[in-house]
């Protein structure tokens, strides 16, 4: 059993909460034209409540604070919670620390559901086909790799990373087939080599919008399910013989993680390793409990993915570094470090 290192959630909770608003605060003050953090508070106060008197901002404060930059931020927060609880799940219902959406396939259907959409110009016609078809893939690919692993209830490690590994490479060779027949249509296929990177530029409220309910929705499903997660963690036969209906149970929570991740690829890109850092660092705080772990998780991968989000627009201005390379950056090492750790 995993024991937590602080003393009460409340505490965590206190604490990853002002982590979240300092770094949201941070991003948006911080960019090619940098204002003072009291104005960024100023200007959101104001958007929050507006009888209230507040200090002066001028309106070219309210436009990169409220238009440009505060958009940008929320969906980098949106899609790291998503990708966090999406995580947390996996590696319940696998009773795996190696699972994650990027690790075993999951993201690579998303995309290549994503990537379908822009290709055949439905993206076009209504924003609402991206979110849609990279639910899709990453509910096949989820499906597909589950089929594959599960043996007698339990999902062996081995199995799992190849069986990930082997459907994540078949979406990435359908995604650079679509890729290379679009390459005749420059613009297409640059926007689709730049999003599969990841990266939240150009990101607007319509994004934010596309994105809220559908973590809601995952979330939410995550959240009713805590107590039958904790029980499949046990194993499946254990969760039976202690009531739980295993296979309802198994199905709503992957379509939960493949609605999270899904919905994070299409408006993000390919962005890795998220999903398993986060929960495995948040696990060490404040135990395994679901019902406690999945709301911290959505906290601290927001307060991540926000914090590298500024490191890769900032490091190297003008220019942006994708996100996608950022997260590698930082997720790579500790994955090979619990790939590598000796068994118990």
């Amino acid at each position: 059993m995993t024991r937590r290192l602080l003393p009460s959630p409340a505490l965590f909770f206190t604490l990853a909460l002002g982590l979240l608003a300092a770094a949201v605060v941070l991003a948006v003050a911080i960019g090619s034209v940098t204002l003072p953090p009291a104005t960024v508070v100023s200007v959101l106060v104001a958007k929050a409540f507006p009888w209230l008197d507040l200090p002066h901002f001028t309106p070219t404060d309210e436009a990169i604070v409220w238009a440009l930059r505060l958009p940008r931020v929320l969906v980098a927060a949106l899609v790291g919670a998503a990708l966090a609880v999406a995580g947390v799940q996996m590696q319940g219902l696998f009773r795996n620390p190696l699972a994650s959406p990027d690790i075993i396939g999951t993201s690579a259907g998303g995309a290549l559901g994503a990537v379908t959409a822009i290709s055949a110009g439905l993206a076009a016609v209504s924003p609402l086909y991206i979110p849609a078809f990279s639910f899709v893939g990453s509910a096949l690919a989820l499906v597909a790799v589950y089929g594959l692993t599960v043996r007698a209830g339990r999902v062996p490690v081995t199995t799992l990373l190849l069986a990930g590994v082997a459907i994540g490479a078949l979406c990435g060779a359908f995604t650079a087939l679509l890729v290379s027949l679009a390459w005749k249509r420059w613009e297409v296929a640059q926007e689709i080599s730049f999003w599969l990177m990841g990266g939240f530029d150009s990101r607007t409220w319509l994004h934010v919008r596309l994105l809220a309910p559908c973590f809601l929705l995952g979330a939410g499903v995550a959240l009713a399910y805590a107590a039958e997660l904790d029980v499949m963690s046990l194993g499946e036969e254990d969760a039976r013989a202690l009531g739980v209906e295993t296979r309802r149970t198994t199905w709503t929570i992957l379509l939960s993680a493949a609605l999270l991740t899904g919905a994070a690829v299409a408006v993000g890109g390919i962005i890795g390793f998220v999903g398993l850092i986060v929960p495995h660092a948040v696990r060490l705080l404040v135990g395994p409990r679901h019902r406690v772990l999945i709301p911290a998780c959505a906290l601290v991968g927001a307060a991540f993915l926000v914090g590298a989000d500024l490191l890769a627009r900032t490091v190297n201005r003008p220019e942006e570094i994708r996100l996608g390379i950022v997260t590698a950056l930082i997720g790579a090492p500790y994955f090979l470090r619990l790939l590598l750790r000796p068994g118990p």
